[in-house]
């Protein structure tokens, strides 16, 4: 007989493979426009652009940071740089003195009041017709500018442009989890791209309009993910989002268990009280596949994360339980001389091999977002220590991230 629990478990797992699967068809349908270009590109006109750089306590990163904008393939007296330390306590102020000199970058100091107000205080000094922000801790390729600037020259209708963000230098096994994990977000943000749905515009570089800020106003504390927020408004007031796929950005990612789970909960937590804040344009069919596809898929896939970890951990204590009854009851013939495999010792549950298949799905979409970034192909051993890592943790962030929406709570930010 099904239980209710099955019921509940075959319903959300069937909606987010479907999901799976319409995002495997969206490639498939438009893998001739994935355009990956290596070599460097002309633009008809460069329009000048200012860079937002935030800062709090990035002594460490902020010059590297710096360093990789000054690089940029593009005319110099085109780009401005803005650097607002937004309060640091360690000696970030002095880091960036070193940039004074400097025609293109203004440095500035402000009392702390988190990343939404030191970009607000960058877009209050910002007097030209693109701008962008960067975070403090990560590095742009040469060309990403460039590239990403292509995409407004090609459709004037576009208000904003994502890149790619991978994780720089990863050597901790947390690190290298995420490493996986971002190309696995490198892909399924193309997929967003194709479908006009693109749901987050990430710190590390994207490019916006400033049109679009003197329409929609200025950015939101929005649960400390306001890149999220932004989004999420530009849809709401059907502004074109783009990603553009070999622009890259590597960001440095926490190193630890700890620094990771608070990251996510947070995020978690900005995504879900996102969604709950603009639930009036959910499965509404004029905000298009951002409001039809996108969102619900984001709350399909959390859920089923959620059942993943519930039932696999049933079925794996189950399976241990029953296992060990008939060895205790038939006696031990694991290690016998027979040449032929038991699959005695398999789980055979359907629940089973539909997480066997969602994770082999995980492994694809990494593949592909590896292909994208290295032109290469390339099945990572990383996804170890990925299922390891999120398949334990990802639910207690999202749990606390539940607990803490109901209690209105806010998590910290680092």
């Amino acid at each position: 007989m099904v239980s209710i629990s099955d019921i509940i478990f075959f319903v959300i797992t069937f909606l987010a493979v479907y999901v799976q699967i319409f995002f495997l068809v969206t490639f498939i349908e438009n893998r001739k426009k994935l355009v990956t270009r290596r070599s460097q590109i002309k633009l008809k006109s460069y329009p000048a652009v200012t860079v937002i750089v935030p800062c709090w306590n990035e002594e460490t990163t902020i010059y590297k940071t710096v360093k990789s904008l000054l690089s940029l393939n593009y005319p110099k007296d085109k780009i401005k740089i803005l650097l607002i330390d937004d309060g640091s306590t360690d000696h970030t102020w002095e880091v960036i003195q070193q940039f004074s000199e400097y025609s293109n970058i203004k440095i500035f100091h402000k009392e702390n009041g988190g990343k939404h107000t030191a970009l607000n205080f960058g877009l209050l000094h910002t007097d030209t017709e693109f701008v962008g922000c960067l975070d403090a801790d990560s590095l742009v390729h040469t060309e990403s500018l460039v590239r990403i600037m292509s995409y407004f020259e090609e459709d004037k209708d576009t208000m904003a442009v994502v890149p790619s963000v991978v994780v720089y230098n990863p050597k901790t096994l947390i690190q290298k989890a995420q490493a996986f994990e971002h190309y696995m977000t490198v892909f399924m943000r193309k997929m967003h791209g194709f479908l006009g749905a693109v749901a987050v515009l990430p710190g590390p570089f994207s490019i916006y309009k400033k049109k679009v800020f003197n329409d929609l106003g200025l950015f939101r504390e929005a649960y400390n993910v306001e890149d999220t927020e932004m989004a999420y408004r530009m849809h709401k007031n059907h502004y074109k989002i783009d990603d553009c796929n070999d622009a890259y950005v590597y960001t440095v990612m926490p190193p630890t268990v700890m620094k990771l789970y608070r990251q996510r909960l947070r995020w978690i937590y900005g995504i879900i009280n996102n969604i709950i804040d603009y639930r009036d344009v959910i499965l509404k069919k004029k905000y298009g596949d951002f409001s039809m596809i996108v969102v619900p898929s984001a709350v399909i896939f959390m859920l089923s994360a959620l059942c993943m970890f519930i039932v696999g951990i049933y079925h794996l204590l189950n399976f241990l339980f029953i296992k060990i009854m008939s060895l205790t009851t038939t006696g031990a013939h694991v290690f016998s001389n027979s040449n032929n495999f038991d699959t005695f010792f398999i789980p055979n549950h359907s629940s089973f091999i539909i997480i066997i298949f969602m994770y082999s799905f995980i492994i694809l979409v990494s593949t592909l977002g590896r292909k994208i970034v290295e032109d290469r192909w390339v099945i990572s051993f990383d996804a170890i220590y990925f299922f390891l890592v999120f398949s334990i943790l990802a639910p207690f962030w999202l749990i606390r991230a539940v607990y803490n929406t109901l209690l209105s709570k806010k998590p910290v930010w680092r």
